[in-house]
This record gives structure tokens, C-alpha cells and sequence, in this order.
């Protein structure tokens, strides 16, 4: 899965460097006009695509697999008969899945920056604000983009987890928690029910473009951190409380 995640920068780099035109403003992905010029904007525009589908996709198969993956293969009782406790089970199976989520995160992005260096002009970058910095500056803006990026992923994770907990089909915990991303991007799009947005575990997804303005303002930051904190929270208490009632049959 880190491969494909990889296949994404290198892509979308290849399509630009093969193209030869010059992509007009508001064409395609956000930032996608500016990688020809730079191409540290390789890693900007890849993480726009790849965070409302790609990485959310891959953390579900991750997070679906925890419980669900150890039960289908019968593994999951011989863990809690060494004794295992279940509550640190839970834990370790939810740093896991959080771990993967930073190597997702890194992997996209250190492909965006190789790639984009190799095919491109590297240079000074000129933020949405105006403002021009310098590439150590830049890479610093890179990495709070990451950081941003895996706490968005750090919720899902949580409710792929918990899902993974009430099934034996590990197929069945990580569709589910497509199918709820999914869910919750579309209503985020819809007016209709803005009075919820903000609850919406997607909301702050794309928040990261402020990062890429002066003064560099962390507001979305830390509202995306408190929103998945709240999801982590719920949905690992639900976890445990569905994981230590359960009986291990399989």
C-alpha cells in the first residue's frame, strides 16, 4: 500500500513533465498550475489528491484488519489466552494503525519532494498569501502539513477500530469504514446540513491551506486535533467496551 501511495506524486509529476502545456489556473487539483515552476508543489498538490480518497482508503484496510484479522484467523484467542489484556491489546492495535498513518504520510510526501526535485526547477515558494520563502522554510511548512494530515487520519483510525471489533470479517470492518469516510465527505458538501459540518470527522481534512499563507496561522490545526481527539475518545471507548464484553470464539 505505501508503494501505491508513492505511485501518486510520481504520477501526477510524469503527467505535468509529459503534458509540455502549461496548466491554467483552477485546472485539476489545487496547485497543480505551479508544480512546472517548483517542484516542491509536487508534494502540496499529491497531498490534496490523495487525502479525501487515497489515504483514508489505505488506513481503513489498516485499521479494519486490527480485530477483525486476528479473529478471522483464529489468532485472536491464542493473544488473549497468554493472557493478553484486552484493553493494552486495543492500545497496541491502534498505535499501529497510527504508525502506518505517519508512514503514509511521509511516504507521499518525501515521494513528492524527490520526484518533483528530480523533474522540475526547485526554488523559492510563493505562498496563497503572496509572500515568498525560502526552501528550508518551505520544508518546514512540508512537515506541519504532515502533522496535520496524520491527525486528520488519527480518527479514522479509531473508527476503523472499532469496527474491526464487531465483525470476524476483516473485508466487512474495512468497507464499512470506507463507506462511513464516504458518507461523511458527501453530507460535508451539502448545505443542507451545515449545522453539522463542523462534527463531521472530514471537516477539517483540507484545512491544511493555512498552513501555506503568512503569518502562519494554526487555527485549523488545532480545531482538527480536538475534532479527532473527540473521535479517538468515543469511538475507543466503544471499543473497549464492545472488546471486553465480547466473547473470543474464533
Amino acid at each position: 500500500m505505501l508503494a501505491t501511495i508513492s505511485l501518486i506524486p510520481i504520477a501526477l509529476s510524469i503527467a505535468v513533465k509529459l503534458s509540455g502545456a502549461t496548466v491554467l489556473p483552477g485546472q485539476g487539483p489545487p496547485f497543480l498550475d505551479r508544480v512546472s515552476h517548483n517542484g516542491l508543489f509536487v508534494a502540496f498538490t499529491a497531498m490534496v489528491v490523495a487525502t479525501p480518497l487515497f489515504l483514508p482508503l489505505t488506513i481503513a484496510v489498516v485499521a479494519g484488519d486490527t480485530i477483525a484479522g486476528e479473529a478471522s484467523t483464529g489468532t485472536l484467542r491464542y493473544l488473549l489466552i497468554a493472557p493478553v489484556n484486552r484493553a493494552r491489546l486495543l492500545v497496541v492495535k491502534f498505535v499501529g494503525a497510527a504508525a502506518f498513518s505517519i508512514a503514509a504520510v511521509v511516504t507521499l510526501l518525501v515521494t513528492g519532494i524527490v520526484i518533483g526535485s528530480i523533474l522540475f526547477p526547485v526554488g523559492p515558494v510563493t505562498l496563497l498569501s503572496g509572500n515568498v520563502i525560502s526552501i528550508p522554510a518551505t520544508l518546514i511548512r512540508i512537515l506541519l502539513i504532515g502533522v496535520y494530515v496524520t491527525i486528520s487520519l488519527l480518527g479514522l483510525s479509531a473508527l476503523g477500530l472499532f469496527l474491526s471489533t464487531l465483525t470476524v470479517i476483516p473485508v466487512g470492518a474495512m468497507a464499512a469504514t470506507v463507506i462511513v469516510s464516504t458518507v461523511m465527505q458527501i453530507l460535508g458538501s451539502l448545505p443542507q446540513v451545515a449545522v453539522i459540518h463542523p462534527y463531521l470527522l472530514s471537516y477539517y481534512w483540507l484545512g491544511f491551506a493555512d498552513v501555506l499563507r503568512n503569518p502562519l496561522s494554526l487555527s485549523s490545526l488545532w480545531s482538527n486535533s480536538l475534532l479527532q481527539l473527540s473521535y479517538i475518545v468515543i469511538f475507543g471507548a466503544l471499543s473497549y467496551s464492545r472488546f471486553t464484553s465480547k466473547d473470543i470464539l474464533s
